[in-house]
């Protein structure tokens, strides 16, 4: 299928070059939930996989290092290939390069459930972090191609929605794979996911970059647009607070096995204890978010959210201080703060690619890096150093939220930006 620009509904009524972004929210469903599920890949390799944890390094005879590394080697693949993915979709198109990641995604997904030894797993668990973030990030530069203004805030938030659902389904749906059949179940069902996402963009996402808008990728090209975009104090502050904020959440999903078997006494499938809740406070933040796009300024959107994730995080700290931990009590404060999250995301990353309207995907890239990076630190460091009770994870909650408000304050002192074209291309 030959790629054309945004012929979404392959009628007049909507075809627009995307130069000119759709003024209204008026794309295909169809459309909207590809983007959503191409949004989801990543969560879904990483988290279903967590419950069979245990049971792969028995299965391979691997070391408890062993078995860390194979996710590990997947947050650092996700990480090194984040900064590339946007760079590459301003160059070469955003169609042609999720295509070609979602087919290197689906092989790798293949050579993990074929997996016979740890070493294999690991290599074949890098192969997917490097192709599985494509959808994350090149997705924010499709939503920001296809519609301006408030439209593109409820797009934005509507994709947001299933990315936050899926941390929460993945290790539910893992714990029953792994239970009924093996850890190797959840590798084939990645690996189906991936050949299902590859023929459904295949078949239905269009080309929402105009030949005319493609960038360079020439060495200097690409230098000097990353300069512009991580010298940019608006970029960074705005980066901050993303990444600060989606903490909240992923230092639960690090701690896990301790903060929901040892501490909250639950079992593998009963993971949902904890996960629907969480899932319910980010769908009702991503309703939200959509509902106040256009009637609230991203800004305000942006103040309201990091004061409802502070207020989970004070209420949270002082109930752990004061009395016993117990199932509601250490879960509430979260599902409170997540909401939150999802009212925050749409706004703050709509805020980083406009900075960069010529270089979208890179600034989604560079955004999707800080994030993910932080993130790593995350999982590997600070969801480790405070899983011993809930009180620690409490404090850790409450520190991120607060690393958010500083950056966003810092944000909100700073002159108003000026959108930053790409520099010149090099020929």
């Amino acid at each position: 299928m030959s790629a054309t620009p945004l012929n979404l509904k392959r009628s007049p009524s909507v075809s627009r070059l995307p130069s000119r972004p759709l003024p209204a929210a008026v794309l295909p469903w169809s459309f909207v939930a590809l983007l959503a599920a191409l949004s989801t890949i990543s969560p879904f390799a990483t988290d279903t996989y967590v419950p069979s944890l245990v049971a792969v390094g028995e299965d391979l005879g691997a070391t408890p290092l062993q078995v860390q590394q194979t996710l590990s080697a997947y947050m650092l693949g996700l990480g090194l290939m984040s900064l590339w993915h946007g760079s590459i979709s301003d160059a070469l198109g955003r169609r042609p390069v999720i295509l070609a990641a979602l087919s290197v995604f689906t092989l790798a997904s293949l050579g993990c459930a074929l997996a016979g030894n740890v070493h294999m797993l690991i290599g074949m668990r890098l192969l997917q972090g490097l192709s599985g973030g494509a959808g994350m990030v090149i997705v924010r530069a499709v939503v920001r191609d296809s519609v301006e203004g408030h439209a593109a805030q409820r797009l934005m938030s509507r994709v947001m929605l299933m990315f936050g659902v899926a941390p929460a389904i993945a290790p539910i749906l893992g714990g029953y794979l792994h239970e009924w059949f093996g850890w190797h179940s959840v590798f084939w069902f990645l690996f189906l996911l991936g050949v299902v996402l590859t023929a459904w963009v295949a078949i239905q996402l269009p080309e929402t970059l105009a030949r005319e808008g493609r960038q360079s990728l020439h060495p200097l090209a690409m230098a000097k647009t990353f300069w512009q975009i991580f010298s940019s104090r608006h970029f960074l502050l705005l980066a901050a607070t993303t990444a600060a904020s989606f903490q909240v959440f992923m230092q639960y999903i690090g701690a896990s096995s301790a903060f929901l078997h040892d501490q909250l006494q639950l079992g593998v499938t009963s993971y949902g204890w904890f996960f629907i809740p969480v899932t319910v406070g980010y769908v009702g933040g991503s309703m939200l978010a959509g509902f106040l796009a256009g009637r609230v300024s991203a800004r305000h959107l942006v103040w309201i959210a990091v004061s409802i994730m502070l207020a989970a995080g004070i209420e949270n700290t002082l109930w752990h201080l004061i009395w016993a931990p117990s199932l509601l009590a250490s879960i509430s404060p979260i599902v409170v703060a997540t909401f939150g999250l999802a009212l925050l995301s749409p706004a703050t990353q709509l805020l980083v690619i406009d900075l960069f309207p010529d270089r979208r995907g890179t600034a989604a890239s560079c955004l999707m890096f800080i994030q993910i990076m932080t993130g790593v630190v995350d999982l590997a460091v600070v969801s480790i150093a405070l899983a011993s009770s809930p009180l620690t994870l409490s404090y850790g909650l409450l520190g991120w939220v607060l690393v958010a408000l500083v950056s966003w304050m810092g944000y909100q002192h700073l002159d108003p930006p000026s959108a930053v074209s790409a520099p010149p291309s090099v020929v």
